[in-house]
């Protein structure tokens, strides 16, 4: 080899240095830079010449070095691992800031507890129990019934209205994924085209595409992959979002034509985004992406009392078959309740406390206005029982059968209809209590659809507490229900609970509950950041930047350029003293 071709060895060795400097400066320029990751440089022989082979080895020279890849460092099991962990993290994260966001609602965070307004309740009542004939005694408690529905129903609406205001959230979440998959998709263009020449490696670009992937993770759950050419094709919830040749848009549509609540729908597929009749579980990765959590603690309607099953219970004249019958629908109900009702934190906190209103309400019209069943012409009717009512104070008229509370849409009694054959064969005055519909919301006594009796409100003395009309007697057996209401079994937090409640436990089990459910999600939700922030921490140990390691490798690579340099020098010596010497 010459001397003027060994020049081109010593040149090689700078060019490789010299880049390699350009790359570790690279590095510590970028060291507080989130996500970027660490280049390292990969040297290779440039070539050999071969003179010829001996019986040892070949005889060759080295033509010098070269710069074979500037590579990113990334350990793609902790990439793969960070943004599922991070997806589960959001998953419950979402769900616990629900709860908080509850909890608020019914004042015991800050001070003006929806327990107040039970309590003022309950003290009226056993006021009105001990002196039912006081005007003022009755004002206070009719006024106490509105305090405590009014209140109900603000907290109604404010759940409804946050329900529905979460819709922004989605939306803003819909949005966002269809940015981060254009994005990606344009990056894998550029990311193509400058690597097409299988010699350039767009590191930068590709950290950017990274971030958009972790981000993403947050989001959905995704699966991902990179072909030969650098592009990356992504999956959302087991569908395409980004392939090589386009990016398949997420939308929002309405749970159902007659709701307000949106959820994410897959444009070009015509289905939805999520299946979320499936389980939520760990194993099978249903519990991944703030969105998701999002759609599972919001719910998909408003619920009411009518969502808990309620256990039948065996009467006498209940057959084997029939009770089984009855129990079987019952399961099928529970069931339904836990896939639909009971992950959701607000349909379940509507639900429950609708159950509380709904009881309370009843409970109370039971007593001024009870109901007996009569059969007539082999049909059973549900009737006021006017040997039992109590009567009003209200002269002459000592009216009897007015509840304290009404439905604002359907009243409380119909008369018989003349023109029904066996309805006209009720006594005359019957009023013929109408039921309950759970397909209609109107006929509920449910929170929203309930008002304090209007005769009762422009009128005190028609509450009926009396023992007859005119009589002057207070009805003892009505003012002992009142007493002991608060008293009495009530009914279950919902169907997976055993313990019955009583009125006055109720409320406490209910919000107890409601933050053993936060306590529970915010416990998983740190467990979920303790876990991302080791299996970061285990990234950034690979793919972050170390000072100490770059700044190694700066003197090292300048040991190396000078090192070239004075190679070059010698080389530069040899050839004048040759040229000087001929």
């Amino acid at each position: 080899m010459s001397l003027s071709s060994s020049l081109y060895v010593g040149v090689s060795g700078l060019t490789a240095s010299q880049n390699a400097l350009n790359t570790t400066a690279h590095n510590l320029t970028n060291i507080n830079t989130k996500g970027y990751t660490r280049q390292q440089v990969v040297m290779a022989d440039f070539g050999y010449q071969k003179w010829g082979v001996d019986h040892i080895s070949t005889l060759q020279k080295g033509l010098g070095v070269d710069i074979e890849t500037v590579r990113q460092v990334r350990d793609m099991f902790f990439d793969k691992s960070y943004r599922t962990e991070v997806g589960r993290q959001g998953f419950y994260q979402t769900q616990y800031e629900t709860v908080t966001e509850v909890e608020s609602m019914f004042g015991e965070l800050e001070g003006v507890a929806f327990q107040k307004s039970l309590n003022d309740f309950w003290t009226s009542m056993q006021e009105l129990s001990k002196q039912p004939g006081a005007i003022e005694v009755r004002a206070n408690f009719v006024e106490d019934a509105r305090s405590f529905l009014e209140r109900a129903g603000n907290i109604s609406r404010q759940l409804q209205e946050y329900q529905v205001n979460l819709n922004k959230q989605i939306s803003d979440k819909v949005s966002k994924v269809n940015d981060i998959a254009s994005k990606i998709y344009d990056l894998n263009e550029k990311i193509s085209s400058y690597e097409s020449n299988g010699l350039e490696h767009a590191n930068d670009l590709r950290d950017t595409r990274n971030n958009l992937l972790d981000e993403l993770g947050g989001i959905l759950n995704i699966s991902y992959k990179e072909n030969s050419n650098g592009v990356v094709t992504v999956s959302a919830e087991g569908m395409p979002l980004v392939t090589e040749n386009e990016t398949y848009k997420m939308e929002v549509a309405k749970v159902s034509d007659s709701s307000d609540l949106l959820k994410p729908v897959w444009s070009s597929f015509n289905q939805d985004v999520f299946r979320l009749d499936l389980p939520i579980s760990t194993e099978n990765n249903t519990d991944i992406g703030s969105l998701k959590g999002l759609l599972v603690s919001r719910g998909s309607d408003k619920a009411n009392y009518t969502d808990i099953p309620v256990k039948p219970v065996r009467t006498a004249a209940m057959t084997d078959a029939q009770y089984d019958a009855a129990m079987a629908d019952y399961a099928n109900k529970v069931d339904d309740y836990n896939k639909n009702i009971n992950v959701s934190v607000i349909m379940t906190v509507q639900a429950q406390f609708d159950q509380l209103i709904h009881g309370i309400v009843t409970s109370v019209n039971d007593i001024f206005s009870p109901n007996k069943e009569v059969t007539v012409g082999g049909k059973t009717f549900k009737v006021l029982d006017t040997d039992n009512a109590p009567y009003g104070m209200d002269i002459p008229d000592y009216t009897q059968g007015e509840a304290l509370f009404n439905r604002k849409s359907v009243s409380r009694y119909r008369d018989p209809d003349a023109s029904d054959p066996i309805e006209s064969l009720l006594p005359a005055g019957t009023k013929i209590y109408v039921e309950e519909d759970p397909k209609d919301v109107y006929s509920l006594f449910t929170v929203g659809e309930i008002e304090i009796n209007p005769v009762i409100s422009k009128n005190y003395s028609k509450l009926p507490l009396n023992a007859g009309a005119g009589t002057g007697g207070f009805d003892q057996k009505a003012a002992e229900k009142l007493l002991n209401l608060w008293q009495q079994p009530f009914s279950v937090l919902s169907p997976n609970s055993l313990a019955v409640s009583k009125f006055k436990d109720y409320y406490t089990n209910f919000t107890g509950e409601l933050a053993t459910r936060g306590k529970e999600l915010d416990a998983t939700s740190q467990n979920q950041a303790t876990m991302v922030k080791y299996i970061d921490d285990k990234r950034q140990a690979v793919m972050g930047v170390s000072s100490d390691e770059e700044l190694t490798n700066l003197i090292k690579y300048q040991h190396a350029y000078n090192a070239s340099s004075r190679f070059i020098t010698v080389i530069d010596q040899m050839m004048e003293h040759i040229v000087t010497r001929l």
